[in-house]
C-alpha cells in the first residue's frame, strides 16, 4: 500500500466503495486521515459499515462539516452527462474533488528515496485502443530485463494498493480517460498516448472533451519524455504541442502506418518490421512477424509504443527484442486460444467498439467472424471496406439482426448464442482460416462483462480442442 501524504488529521470523504474506493480509503487511513464514506448501494454501505468504516450520508449538507476533500471512484460522472449529486454538492461547497490517481502522484515519492542509487520512475499509458496491451508489454519487457517493476491503474492492481517503490523500480500504469480527466496531480516520467477513436463521448461532452481528458496526462505536469502515436490527427497535434523544435527528442513519435521522417526520435512499423530512428539515422530494427503474441498492425503499434517507452528508461534494443518474443499477449485481446485442424481460434472479446474490431479483422485473412452483442451508436457500417477478409459472419446477441443489415454481400447467419456460433464456425472452417471473436459490441446483453464473454468462447474452443465438441457452460 502507498499511504497518502498530506492528509494527516484531515477528514476526507470517499464516494464509491467498490475495489477502488476501499483501496483509497485504506491508503488515506494509513496516511493519518479520518475517512468517511458513501456509496449509492445499500448493500455496499452495510458491508462497509460492518468492516468498521464510518458511513456518512453525503447527499445531506450535514455530512460535509469539516470535510477537506472528496475522493471519487472513476466510474462516477463528475461533469458530463451531469455530475453525481454528491460531486455537485462538493463543487458548490468548494470542496476539492480528486481521485486515487491524483493521490498516487502526490504520494509516490518518499524520503526513503534519498538513500536510493536510482530514483524510481513512472510510465503512464493512455489512449483509446491498445493501452492495456501496451501497458502489460512494457511491464513484461522490464521484468524480462531484470528491472524491478509493478503494474497497476486501470489494469491489475489499483494504484494505491501498489507497494512503495524500490531502488530503481519502474511503475507502469494504464490510465483511462475517466482517471486522467479528474486527477489533480499527473506527473509521470514517461507518458504514452497510443491512439484516439471516439469512445465514452457521453462522459466527456463529445470528442473534444474526450481528447482533452487524454491530453491532461501530458499537460498537467509535463513528462520528461512523451511517446505519441501519430496515426491520427490528435496524436500529430499533441506531438507538435509538446515539441520545441523538429529535433526535440523529448517526444518519441510512433506509427504503425508510415515511415516517420525528420530529425527527431521516432519508432515505426512497416511491412512487419519495427524501426527506430534518431537524428535521421536508423539505430535499431526488429522483425515483428514472428512475434506470435502481437499479431496485426494494431499490435505492431502497441509494440512500437512499448519499445519507445522502454528505450526512454534506458533499455537496449536487443533486450527489448528478446522480451517481445516471450510475450504471450493479454486474455481477450487478439489471444490465440488454440489451433485445431489448421484453423486458428482467436479471442478478441475486448473489441467492444467498431475501431477495435476493425483492427482485429485487419490482423487476419479468411476469417470466420463471431460478432454481435449490445451494439453501439453507428452500428458496424464503418467496417464495410474490410469485410472482404470475412468468409462468413456468425452473429450473436441483441444486435445480431441489426448487424446483418450492414454486412452487404458478406455471408452470415444469425447464431444468437456463443455456443451456436462457435459450433457452426468450427464445423465450416477450413485449414488456413481463423475463427475470430471480435464482437464490435458491448457484452451486457448476454454477459456481465467482456471478460466473461471471452472466457465462454475460450471454454468452448478448449472443449473442441479436446475433441469433446459439446457445449460449455457460461463462465
Amino acid at each position: 500500500m502507498i499511504p497518502v501524504q498530506g492528509v494527516e488529521n484531515q477528514t476526507i470523504a470517499v464516494l464509491g466503495f467498490g475495489r477502488s474506493g476501499k483501496a483509497t480509503a485504506a491508503a488515506l487511513k494509513a496516511g493519518g486521515a479520518h475517512v468517511i464514506a458513501w456509496d449509492d448501494g445499500v448493500d455496499t454501505r452495510e458491508a462497509a459499515a460492518a468492516d468498521g468504516w464510518d458511513i456518512v450520508d453525503l447527499t445531506r449538507d450535514a455530512g460535509w462539516q469539516g470535510v477537506s476533500a472528496l475522493i471519487t471512484s472513476p466510474g462516477i460522472p463528475h461533469l458530463y452527462p451531469k455530475p453525481h449529486p454528491v460531486i455537485e454538492k462538493a463543487l458548490r461547497l468548494g470542496v476539492p474533488v480528486d481521485n486515487d490517481i491524483g493521490l498516487f502522484f502526490r504520494s509516490f515519492a518518499t524520503s526513503d528515496w534519498n538513500e536510493f542509487d536510482r530514483i524510481p520512475r513512472v510510465i503512464a499509458v493512455t489512449g483509446s485502443n491498445g493501452k492495456s496491451t501496451t501497458t502489460a508489454l512494457i511491464h513484461h519487457i522490464l521484468t524480462e530485463s531484470g528491472r524491478p517493476t509493478q503494474m497497476g491503474g486501470n489494469i491489475g492492481t489499483g494504484v494505491l494498493s501498489l507497494n512503495p517503490a524500490e531502488d530503481g523500480e519502474v511503475i507502469v500504469l494504464e490510465l483511462s480517460s475517466y482517471q486522467t480527466d479528474l486527477a489533480r496531480a499527473l506527473t509521470p516520467d514517461v507518458a504514452v498516448f497510443t491512439n484516439l477513436s471516439p469512445d465514452h463521448l457521453d462522459r466527456h461532452g463529445g470528442p473534444g472533451g474526450y481528447f482533452a481528458a487524454k491530453r491532461r496526462l501530458f499537460a498537467e505536469g509535463g513528462p520528461d519524455r512523451a511517446v505519441i502515436g501519430v496515426d491520427e490527427i490528435e496524436g500529430l497535434y499533441l506531438a507538435d504541442q509538446l515539441s520545441m523544435a523538429p529535433a526535440d527528442d523529448r517526444v518519441i513519435r510512433v506509427s504503425a502506418e508510415a515511415k516517420l521522417d525528420g530529425p527527431g526520435w521516432s519508432v515505426f512499423a512497416r511491412k512487419g518490421y519495427l524501426a527506430e530512428y534518431r537524428k535521421g539515422r536508423q539505430v535499431a530494427s526488429i522483425d515483428l512477424r514472428e512475434v506470435k503474441g502481437l499479431p496485426g498492425a494494431h499490435n505492431h503499434q502497441n509494440a512500437c509504443a512499448a519499445y519507445a517507452a522502454c528505450r526512454a528508461v534506458g533499455l537496449p534494443p536487443r533486450e527489448i527484442e528478446a522480451a517481445l518474443h516471450s510475450f504471450s499477449g493479454l486474455p481477450h485481446r487478439s489471444q490465440t486460444v488454440a489451433e485445431i485442424g489448421g484453423v486458428r481460434y482467436v479471442n478478441d472479446s475486448k473489441a467492444t467498439n467498431v475501431d477495435a474490431a476493425a483492427k482485429a479483422l485487419q490482423a487476419f485473412d479468411r476469417i470466420r467472424w463471431i460478432a454481435g452483442g449490445l451494439g453501439k451508436d453507428g452500428g458496424i457500417a464503418a467496417l464495410q471496406p474490410i469485410l472482404s477478409r470475412v468468409t462468413k459472419a456468425y452473429l450473436i446477441g441483441h444486435s445480431a439482426r441489426d448487424f446483418a443489415l450492414e454486412l452487404g454481400q458478406t455471408p452470415y447467419e444469425i447464431a444468437q448464442t456463443m455456443d451456436q456460433a462457435v459450433a457452426h464456425a468450427h464445423a465450416e472452417a477450413l485449414p488456413g482460416e481463423t475463427v475470430l471473436l471480435a464482437p464490435a459490441a458491448a457484452s451486457f446483453d448476454q454477459y456481465p462483462n467482456f471478460e466473461k464473454r471471452g472466457e465462454h468462447f475460450t471454454l468452448l474452443v478448449e472443449a473442441l480442442a479436446r475433441g469433446q465438441g459439446g457445449a460449455a457452460p457460461m463462465a
